[in-house]
């Protein structure tokens, strides 16, 4: 590998892991501690039913188009992106 797949494989793996770790956060951690996090509300509903309810997918979905774009903004600063 050159520099430039170097330096595009590390930036890669480095948003992957940031993304594992949002989704993983979202995806069990909230969810194990909802009965913690229902003492707060969030629009006068407990914050552990919220989350279980609606805010992890919201997450979830601002998640897949925060990656698309920042792994697009990678692509193209490294030379690799689709449509170049």
């Amino acid at each position: 590998m050159n520099g430039e797949q170097t330096t595009h494989w590390r930036r890669t793996r480095s948003l992957m892991w940031v993304t594992l770790v949002i989704w993983f956060v979202f995806s069990f951690l909230v969810h194990w501690f909802a009965d913690a996090l229902n003492g707060m509300s969030f629009l006068g509903f407990p914050l552990g039913f919220y989350m279980a309810a609606q805010g992890s997918l919201v997450v979830f979905v601002v998640l897949i188009f925060w990656f698309a774009r920042a792994q697009d903004k990678i692509d193209r600063e490294c030379g690799v992106a689709e449509d170049d």
